[in-house]
């Protein structure tokens, strides 16, 4: 019977070292956050062509050979085949419009359009006038993007934790203790641009294009651990 109670003791002190550890260790925690601005080198266009037609088919037939145009238009202006691709392709029909009861099908509407990767923003502007005058009618968004964001990122890394150092400092002095090890680090969400160039339809031939910049942002969580002042 004294078994079952030694037992018990046991279980109790292996267990009373765990429960001393689960006590947090006086810490600071703050959060540190740093940007830094990046002009875009690669740019996106999406654009294609609308027809509209009395029938299904003529409709179809006129935008497929209106695309064909702008494809041959891309793809003699360097864009290669990898860069672009269907987006959107629809056919539509058109109502008159009608109050008092359903509306007749007055015709169609044919929708083709593609989305262009451009590797060099200088060409931006350049490859719009080829599109528009190759026929294409429906010219949609440029959106403008760094390929090597990664790297700016880890450099603006180090300048988050940097501030998160210089904030707990700050906290450590006005409360009368000294500032420690870094207990944990965490990166609060998914570094993200904090503005993507963009420019909205509609657009034509002969447009200004301006890429402006990126503002690549991190923000980090950073728990410190303190002591008192010796």
């Amino acid at each position: 019977m004294k078994r079952p109670f030694s037992l018990a003791v046991a279980a109790v002190l292996l267990a009373a070292p765990a429960l001393a550890q689960t006590t947090p260790p006086p810490a600071i925690s703050v959060t540190g956050e740093a940007n830094v601005s990046v002009t875009p080198d690669q740019a996106q266009i999406d654009g294609g062509v609308t027809s509209d037609a009395k029938t299904a088919r003529e409709a179809s037939d006129a935008n497929n050979a209106a695309m064909g145009k702008v494809l041959l238009a891309l793809k003699g202006a360097g864009i290669e085949e990898k860069d672009y691709q269907t987006s959107r392709l629809a056919l539509q029909p058109q109502y008159a419009p009608n109050r008092s009861g359903p509306s007749p099908v007055t015709g169609y509407r044919a929708t083709n359009r593609v989305t262009v990767k451009i590797r060099d923003v200088t060409k931006v502007a350049n490859v719009i006038d080829v599109m528009v005058g190759a026929g294409a009618n429906d010219i949609g968004n440029i959106h403008f993007s760094v390929t090597q964001a990664s790297k700016y990122l880890d450099e603006v890394r180090e300048k988050a934790i940097a501030d998160a150092r210089r904030k707990a400092e700050i906290y450590a002095k006005a409360a009368g203790v000294t500032l420690g090890e870094p207990i944990s680090i965490s990166e609060e969400g998914t570094p993200t641009p904090l503005l993507r160039g963009k420019m909205a339809a509609p657009m034509a031939a002969g447009a200004q294009v301006a890429p402006g910049e990126e503002t690549l942002s991190v923000t980090v969580g950073v728990s410190w651990a303190i002591k008192p002042k010796e």
